[in-house]
């Protein structure tokens, strides 16, 4: 009986063992098919990672539309001779203001002084002001560009402080939109009666300054007259900018281009105007009344 029961002690042993040597051999074949399984997940990613490389690469870079505008003429000969005889007959030449660009920015004043000893003078002041924008990728094209400038600055002539009898109007037949705007400006020497047309023409705004008053004495000029001489010298400096550009305007081709770095876009220093291209006529009115011709 011993004898027996020590045998079928052995054989339980025994059977033990082989469930162990079976699950032993088991685990490799378990390992080697999860490393099968993680291969085929990685040669998926890499696949997926290569085409969206491929497609990104294959989109197109933004692109804005080419403005139409290259070049602006010289401010001081934008107006003719007769034309500027009929606004400010007492001026000699203009006055070319300063610019670190001038296909892009430019202006030219001119002063008029009629003494008529003790009955007075009249004083003229004309400016003419010329910014050209370019079109730049991330802030839109050049005409877009242009028109918000020529927004803003219809806003800041109809917003002069101690400005009196303010009016707007549309300037038709100039340019591509054109707005004027009147208003009278009390000052110690006399009243100036200020006129502002600003005109838009593809990628280029165009403004007109012209003020004129009556001095020592001598009555004020007609404002509708002021007006009327204002919008023919917008209307003729939108022509000469026109004209610069060749017939059609001055795009190479009608392809979209990238533009500029926008730190050479004029419409960057817009806030520059106010130093470039004087609007207030206040600025230029003489100080002193003039002398009596001897």
């Amino acid at each position: 009986m011993q004898r027996r029961a020590q045998r079928e002690q052995r054989d339980q042993r025994a059977k033990r063992l082989h469930r162990v040597l079976v699950c032993a051999a088991a685990v490799p074949v378990m390992l080697v098919a999860a490393g099968c399984s993680s291969d085929s997940g990685s040669g998926d990613s890499t696949d997926k990672a290569a085409k969206a490389a491929a497609s990104a690469s294959a989109s197109p870079s933004p692109t804005v539309e080419a403005a139409a505008y290259g070049k602006l003429p010289e401010p001081c000969k934008v107006l003719s001779k007769k034309t500027l005889k009929d606004l400010v007959p007492e001026s000699k030449s203009g006055k070319e203001g300063k610019s670190d660009d001038i296909s892009a920015r430019g202006n030219c004043s001119w002063n008029s002084l009629d003494n008529n000893g003790v009955k007075g003078s009249q004083f003229r002041w004309l400016n003419v002001s010329m910014l050209r924008f370019e079109s730049d990728v991330a802030r839109g094209p050049a005409d877009k560009l242009a028109q918000e400038y020529f927004e803003k600055q219809v806003q800041d002539a109809q917003a002069v402080e101690g400005a009196k009898s303010t009016k707007s109007e549309p300037v038709p037949g100039t340019g591509d939109e054109a707005t004027a705007v009147r208003y009278e400006l009390k000052k110690k020497e006399g009243t100036f009666k200020q006129q502002t047309v600003v005109a838009r023409v593809e990628n280029v705004v165009v403004t007109i300054d012209f003020n004129g008053a009556g001095l020592a004495g001598d009555k004020s000029p007609s404002a509708d007259d002021l007006m009327k001489d204002a919008k023919k010298a917008a209307k003729e400096a939108v022509a000469a900018v026109s004209e610069a550009n060749g017939a059609g305007g001055g795009k190479a081709s009608g392809a979209p281009s990238e533009s500029e770095s926008p730190s050479k876009s004029p419409s960057k220093s817009a806030s520059k105007d106010a130093s470039d291209e004087p609007s207030d006529d206040a600025s230029k009115a003489p100080s002193k009344k003039p002398a009596s011709k001897s």
